[in-house]
C-alpha cells in the first residue's frame, strides 16, 4: 500500500507541475504591479509646461486609430476630435478594414492568411494596430478614448503602454518607436497565440487583446531585452491609472465602448467579481476529485493484489487445503481430505 501510495503521489504531482508550468506566465500576472518600469507623475510636465520642450522625444508625432469605415459613430466623434485637435501638428491616420488588409497583404504578406482568418472583426483591429505600431511608431488612441492634453511627454519614452486593472496591461493607448523590440515580438507571436478557445470573449482577449499583449509583456521582460531608455532602447514604460485617466491633469477620458463584448463577456466579468467564492468552490471540487482518484486507486490495487494471492495460492489451498491467513502471516489448514 505504500508503493501504492507513493506512485499515486508521484502521478498528481507531476500532473501539477504540469498544469502549473501551462499558465505559469498567467500566474505571475497575479503579482506584476508594473511598478518597475512606471511612468511617474513627478516625472510629467504639468500640461503647457515649458520643461515640455527641454524633454527629448523619440516617438514620431503620429496618431493612429481604427475603425471599419471613415464613418465613425457619433458616441465616438467627441473623443476622435478632442486628439485631433489638440495635436493639429501631429500626423492622424485612420485605418480602416480596407485599408488595414492592404497595409498587411504589402507590408506583411506572411500575416494575412492569419489576418483574413481571424473569427472575430476585434481581432483585425487588434492586430493592425501592434503592426502600424511597430513600422510606423506613434501613439495608438483607441477610439473611446479622448485625449485631456498634449501627448508630447509620452514622445520621451521609447515605447509605453498602459496599466489595467486587475492586473497586466492594456492595448487602448500605446505608444512606440519604429521597430520598438517589444512591438516586434508582439507581431512575431500573434501566430501562435492564433486559437480558438470557444468563447468569444476569451478567444479574442488570448489571441490578440489586452491578455495575449500582458503575457508577451511578461516574457518580454524576462527574455532580458526590457533596458534602455534612450532612442535605441527596448525599455517599455507603464502608464499608471493616475496619469492614465483619473484626473482632469490625466492624458485621457475614457466614453462609452467595448462594442464587442457579448453575453459570454457577461459571464467572465461575473466571474471576475465573484473569485473569491469561484477559487473557494474550486478547491472544494480538486479535493473531491482527489479523493475520488484516490479510492478508485486504492480499488485497483486491492484488485491487483487479490488476483495475485489467488494465481500464486490457488492451487496449493484447492489441492490440500491450506489457505493463506491474513494478518498472522502463516498458512493454515483448513480442510482435511481423508484417504
Amino acid at each position: 500500500m505504500r508503493r501504492g501510495l507513493a506512485i499515486f503521489l508521484i502521478i498528481n504531482a507531476l500532473i501539477v507541475a504540469w498544469l502549473v508550468r501551462s499558465v505559469y506566465t498567467l500566474l505571475t500576472l497575479l503579482v506584476e504591479d508594473g511598478s518597475a518600469d512606471a511612468i511617474h507623475s513627478a516625472e510629467i510636465p504639468a500640461p503647457n509646461s515649458p520643461l515640455i520642450d527641454n524633454m527629448s522625444q523619440y516617438i514620431p508625432r503620429i496618431i493612429h486609430q481604427t475603425y471599419v469605415n471613415e464613418s465613425v459613430p457619433v458616441v465616438w466623434r467627441e473623443a476622435q476630435k478632442s486628439c485631433i485637435d489638440l495635436h493639429e501638428d501631429y500626423e492622424y491616420k485612420m485605418w480602416t478594414d480596407a485599408k488595414s488588409r492592404e497595409f498587411v497583404a504589402t507590408e506583411y504578406p506572411w500575416f494575412l492568411n492569419t489576418f483574413d482568418n481571424y473569427s472575430q472583426p476585434i481581432q483585425r483591429a487588434d492586430a493592425i494596430r501592434y503592426f502600424v505600431l511597430a513600422h510606423f511608431g506613434g501613439i495608438y488612441i483607441d477610439l473611446d478614448d479622448g485625449c485631456n492634453r498634449r501627448l508630447d511627454p509620452l514622445l520621451s519614452y521609447p515605447a509605453w503602454v498602459r496599466r489595467t486593472a486587475p492586473t497586466g496591461i492594456s492595448n487602448d493607448a500605446m505608444g512606440a518607436t519604429p521597430q520598438h523590440p517589444f512591438f516586434l515580438r508582439v507581431i512575431e507571436s500573434l501566430r501562435d497565440y492564433d486559437k480558438n478557445w470557444h468563447l468569444p470573449y476569451i478567444t479574442v482577449m488570448y489571441s490578440t487583446g489586452p491578455l495575449f499583449l500582458s503575457v508577451i509583456w511578461k516574457e518580454y521582460m524576462s527574455s532580458g531585452r526590457n533596458i534602455g531608455d534612450g532612442p535605441a532602447g527596448g525599455r517599455v514604460r507603464i502608464l499608471m491609472m493616475d496619469e492614465y485617466n483619473r484626473f482632469p491633469w490625466s492624458f485621457f477620458s475614457h466614453h462609452k465602448g467595448s462594442s464587442w463584448h457579448g453575453k459570454d463577456a457577461r459571464l467572465i466579468f461575473w466571474m471576475g467579481s465573484h473569485w473569491m467564492m469561484l477559487t473557494a468552490m474550486g478547491f472544494l471540487i480538486a479535493g473531491i476529485v482527489g479523493l475520488c482518484a484516490w479510492w478508485i486507486w486504492g480499488r485497483v490495487l486491492l484488485l491487483g493484489q487479490r488476483k495475485s494471492k489467488r494465481k500464486d495460492g490457488g492451487v496449493w489451498e484447492r489441492a490440500v487445503g491450506w489457505s493463506w491467513r491474513s494478518g498472522k502471516g502463516n498458512y493454515e489448514l483448513t480442510e482435511r481430505h481423508e484417504v
